[in-house]
């Protein structure tokens, strides 16, 4: 991966760009302080950038994945055993993140698109596919934008985690979708951003999209999220996934199951947008979700200087898991699924 100067206004809705034949990525670390584009070189380059966080959002890291299929498959076809080498390459980019069912729903399709007998160039038929991968996942965010908004009957104040616009996804967002269509629709006051430890996408990625938005973003603390609630004003917490079990059971962020827990309390409604590429129907319950944890260092640091004990351990999982029975709404392309359980989810689905 490289940094370079390409002649495109970094914004949420282009942190994913295919551009004079190549692939660039908006460099998710360094906002807001930096707006930098990297450029992603082939397949090896694609899998370091969804580890390392270059690229994060679970529809986002699909997309990422499509298009490093195809940069992969330029280089395998020099071989003559080039089907093979791109079954590595696509075990390579699968193993980058174990939570987000996006990327292995991408990979399938564009593995499966180039175990086909092709009548052109296989790069250039992946290279269609990936790009349609993107167009759905815009357009699906149009629509979970209309659908979501309009569970919001009242002007309210909202609470969201973690970052589920423009930049984790390839367009427009999932829970923030819902966030900018509700706001142009005039159902929203403000929006309470939960700053999202240890990463910070609350206070680093969310807010920059909605200041851009010119829509009102106050920061907080995680644990100043049951606070907020039980002063009032608050309508709705509005959030994304990273996969949703076949029962409803959802994999988001860590510290979503506690919001999800408090807004049960104080009577605050809970809705989860995401497209049905997260929909995990081979997976019963959320009990069965891999959840990824990272090193210790990142919640011992900030901004790379060490800020716990020395001889402290940390405990850091990445996402949790919040029970069906707590979740009002999730909105999917496909509609709405209101006090989601296991037979509503198939009705969905069309299982």
């Amino acid at each position: 991966m490289e940094a370079v100067d390409i002649d495109l206004r970094a914004d949420a809705d282009h942190a994913i760009v295919w551009q004079d034949d190549q692939l660039f990525l908006l460099d998710q670390r360094r906002l807001p302080a930096e707006e930098v584009y990297l450029r992603i070189a082939d397949g090896a380059d694609c899998a370091e950038a969804i580890r390392a966080m270059v690229v994060r959002g679970a529809p986002a890291i699909g997309i990422t994945a499509a298009y490093g299929v195809v940069l992969a498959a330029r280089h395998r076809l020099r071989e003559s055993a080039w089907l093979t080498g791109l079954k590595a390459d696509l075990a390579m980019l699968a193993a980058a993140r174990p939570t987000a069912v996006n990327l292995f729903w991408a990979l399938e399709r564009m593995g499966a698109l180039a175990s086909k007998p092709q009548d052109r160039d296989p790069a250039a038929a992946l290279l269609a596919e990936a790009k349609a991968i993107h167009a759905e996942d815009i357009a699906a965010n149009r629509r979970m934008g209309e659908l979501g908004a309009a569970l919001i009957v009242r002007h309210t104040s909202v609470i969201t985690h973690c970052n589920t616009g423009g930049l984790a996804t390839g367009g427009h967002g999932t829970a923030l979708g819902v966030i900018r269509t509700a706001w142009a629709q005039g159902r929203i006051q403000r929006v309470y951003a939960d700053e999202t430890r240890p990463w910070l996408q609350g206070s680093r990625l969310t807010a920059w999209e909605l200041t851009r938005d010119a829509i009102p973003v106050i920061v907080m603390a995680d644990g100043a999220a049951a606070a907020r609630m039980a002063r009032g004003g608050i309508g709705w917490v509005i959030l994304g996934s990273d996969r949703i079990a076949a029962n409803g059971d959802v994999a988001n962020k860590i510290g979503t199951y506690s919001l999800a827990v408090a807004a049960r309390h104080h009577g605050v409604r809970f809705m989860v947008a995401a497209p049905t590429s997260t929909v995990d129907m081979a997976v019963p319950s959320g009990a069965h979700i891999p959840i990824e944890e990272r090193g210790a260092e990142e919640v011992l640091s900030c901004a790379g200087r060490r800020v716990g004990a020395e001889g402290a351990e940390a405990w850091n999982p990445v996402f949790d898991v919040t029970p069906a029975a707590l979740i009002d709404a999730i909105v999917t392309e496909r509609g709405v699924v209101l006090q989601p359980n296991a037979d509503k989810m198939a009705a969905m689905m069309g299982e």
